[in-house]
């Protein structure tokens, strides 16, 4: 691959962040990948790590002359700072975000977008139960789908973007706010809900038998636990800004939930077996697809 843009800014140099950082490295697609972190207690370990060529905590600092900036933080934050680095971005820069909730985002960041600048939402459908900067790694994009928000952007520019994610290994997928948040809530925010919930209860279970959940536990609890170990900060903020989707998606479920029960009290094996089947060729699109 050769160079997409001369300078890339990450902000948050997180799981994502600092997975973008190696595997723009990786593939040699930017000339210099400056990072930017909040929290003044990774700078350190962000150096350590050598996962960018320059760090910062100074937001302003970090996006100068920057070509790409990519927001890596958590969605509810997303807009205030956008106020604070549009501004100081040089014309013709584009701006995109890592963020799972997308109508949010856009409405948040919307308000700040002036016309020097290109703002291209995305979201990467790649991650871990795994948080921080010593948890990135150059091949967690490598074969997922990153979904782009064109919008009001000229196309050359959504293709040289589209290039730049596909150099990090991810296969480029245009989607627009409303679908990308639906989908996202049964594929993703849902499945989180129902992992914590579970995990919640085993929790508040008594002294003993807590212990033995966790000592006996079963792969499926174990899948669980590993989904509900995800970053809290970042989920909390996802759940408050798709609660629609959200909520449609868990009323559907508990419909579902509700019929299954029914099955289970009345010993209704064909009706159970027939669900099981159904589910079981999900698994096997999901494989076919490659995204297991």
């Amino acid at each position: 691959m050769s160079i997409i843009y001369d300078k890339i800014c990450i902000i948050g140099i997180g799981l994502i962040g600092a997975s973008i950082a190696l595997a723009a490295r990786r593939a040699g697609l930017a000339g210099h990948i400056s990072g930017c972190e909040a929290d003044p207690g990774r700078v350190d370990e962000i150096e350590r790590l050598g996962l960018v060529d320059s760090v910062t905590t100074d937001t302003v600092a970090a996006v100068k002359d920057a070509d790409l900036v990519v927001m890596a933080v958590p969605v509810g934050v997303m807009g205030g700072l956008a106020a604070t680095i549009i501004p100081q971005m040089k014309p013709g820069a584009v701006l995109t975000d890592t963020g799972s909730t997308k109508r949010s985002v856009i409405r948040d960041v919307d308000p700040h977008v002036t016309d020097a600048i290109h703002w291209l939402p995305s979201h990467p459908l790649a991650g871990t139960e795994h948080s921080g900067p010593a948890a990135g790694f150059a091949e967690l994009f490598d074969g997922r789908y990153w979904l782009v928000l064109p919008r009001d952007v000229p196309e050359e520019e959504v293709v040289r973007f589209e290039g730049f994610v596909t150099g990090l290994g991810s296969v480029s997928e245009r989607m627009d706010a409303d679908y990308h948040d639906k989908v996202l809530a049964l594929t993703s925010h849902l499945p989180h809900l129902i992992a914590y919930t579970i995990v919640g209860t085993a929790v508040d279970l008594e002294g003993q038998l807590k212990n033995d959940v966790i000592r006996f536990s079963a792969s499926g609890f174990r899948d669980f636990t590993r989904i509900a170990a995800s970053d809290p900060v970042m989920w909390r903020d996802v759940f408050v800004n798709n609660d629609e989707a959200v909520l449609e998606m868990l009323q559907r479920f508990s419909e579902d939930l509700s019929y299954l029960q029914r099955a289970i009290r009345w010993g209704e094996k064909d009706k159970l077996e027939t669900l099981f089947s159904r589910t079981r060729e999900i698994r096997r699109s999901i494989i076919d697809a490659g995204q297991s």
